[in-house]
Formats: structure tokens, sequence, C-alpha cells
């Protein structure tokens, strides 16, 4: 430590112990000590919080949710529950008021089925119509009913449970039209036999129309039945001795394939939805 005076004659200390008071640098060994910051937890992508499920379902908003959540008004696999900010997994049964609800908006998918293409959502079967409608949503949307693999035509698509009850209600069903060709002409009395409704091991079958195609020959017939598959068309005609050559559905309701090419499907309209909920 040495002390020398400056211009004015005062001491002065100069050493490397001494800091100046106004000023602080600080180096990397001498930095101010910063607390470290918890580490955030991960959250798992396959949970989603409560209330976001119910919002997402299109019944309420968030807060509104977490009300309906406070009330008891929401179970999640048969257990009510109460606690904000409690998560579920997309797989879990979600009730509210007692009615599933599923955590994504509701979609309504139409294909024209080209053959070839299995009506299944399960992976090992080859190419499936699940192929086909990859692309339209993210939406956990299944189809309603069969297509038989080389049967052609419409098949609808949604995540609806309300619709697909409807589609598969076997008293209230909604009608669907197929265009059938058989390997021979379909004779006037088996014509009139399918209108009537017949006996099948002990099972009354029944359609609700079946007629000859206008301007095409008579093994080519129009047919209209509630069924949600193609299997009860088998049932008929091989019963009478037919075999089927193509199956195709021309209409489910008041769908049709127009300005849909084979192998393409569409969104259906807000109009079209609403019609189909009041079949």
């Amino acid at each position: 430590m040495s002390r020398h005076q400056d211009s004015k004659g005062r001491g002065k200390t100069s050493g490397r112990g001494q800091a100046n008071s106004k000023s602080k640098s600080f180096a990397r060994g001498n930095a101010p000590f910063k607390k470290k910051s918890k580490p955030k937890t991960a959250s798992n992508p396959d949970e989603i919080r409560l209330n976001k499920y119910i919002a997402n379902s299109g019944i309420c908003s968030r807060r509104e949710a977490d009300e309906n959540i406070a009330i008891g008004l929401v179970t999640v696999n048969g257990k009510v529950i109460t606690e904000m900010g409690y998560k579920v997994k997309r797989t879990d049964d979600v009730r509210f008021d007692g009615q599933r609800i599923a955590p994504e908006p509701k979609v309504y998918v139409l294909l024209n089925k080209p053959k070839g293409f299995a009506t299944t959502t399960a992976e090992s079967k080859g190419r499936t119509v699940m192929d086909l409608v990859a692309n339209a949503t993210n939406a956990n949307i299944r189809p309603i009913g069969r297509l038989g693999r080389n049967s052609l035509g419409l098949l609808l698509f949604t995540n609806d449970d309300k619709v697909v009850q409807k589609f598969t209600n076997s008293k209230n069903g909604v009608a669907r039209l197929f265009q059938v060709e058989l390997d021979r002409n379909l004779k006037y009395e088996d014509l009139k036999k399918i209108q009537e409704g017949f006996n099948v091991d002990g099972n009354l079958i029944t359609v609700e129309e079946i007629s000859y195609i206008e301007g095409e020959p008579k093994n080519n017939i129009g047919i209209k039945i509630k069924n949600t598959g193609n299997s009860i068309l088998r049932t008929i005609f091989e019963t009478l001795k037919y075999d089927l050559v193509k199956i195709d559905c021309v209409a489910i309701g008041h769908l049709t394939k127009k300005d849909i090419p084979r192998g393409h499907w569409k969104h259906l309209t807000e109009q079209e939805i609403n019609t189909l909920k009041m079949l």
C-alpha cells in the first residue's frame, strides 16, 4: 500500500484491495448470484385440461365449463370431478350432464368410395377408407356402416355420436339408395316378393323401395334400405339365387354424389348437416 499526493495536495490511497465505491465492474468470477429457476414440469401431450376439453366440444366457453365443473355436472370415467385444472386424456369417458362429449368440433365428411378399399379403421386390413379421408380432418372420425371392399358409392364419416345413433337405429334409420347390377334380369315375381317382404331363416327382410332402373336392362335395380351396410342386399339376392355383380350407394338420405368424383370427399355444408340431423 502506498500514499501519494494529487495536484491539490490531498492524500490518496492506491492498491488492489481498494474498490471504487461509485462504480462496480463484474467479471465472470464476481458476477452477482442469480437464483436458478425451477425446471418446468414437462406437460403430457396426451392430456388436456378438463375445461378446455369441454370448450373444444362446443358445449360452452372455458369459463362456463369451470362453473359447470364446480357444481358437479361433469364426470370422468364415471366419477364426478369438481377440481379446477383437472386433466384428462382424450380417450377418457367425459360426460356433461350425462351426455358423452368429445374434445373436438363435430365433423361430417362424405366420401365417394372406389373399389378396393375396406370399410374399417383397422390398419392391418390393407387399403382402407381411412386412407382416402386421411387429409380431411384431424378429428377422430369413423365411417357409419359398411360398404364391401368391392362396393362403390357414398360413405359418411363423423365423430358425432348422435348422428351415428340415428343411422344405426333399426326403426328410424336413415335410408340409403343403392343401384345394384345382377348377373341376370330380376324376375317381376321376385321384385314383388322383395317389395312385400319375405322371411329368411325366421327373420323378416324388408326394404323401403325397389324398382327397375328406367332405361336400363332389368338386371339393374334401384333399392332403398335403412340398413347401415350392404350385407342385407347380399342376403336378399343370394336367397333368390342371383349373384351381385355391382353395388353402388348413390344416395344417403338427401345426400348425393353430385360434384364428388370417385375416390374424393367433401365436408358437408351447414345446411346439409342441419337437414341430416332432422331426418
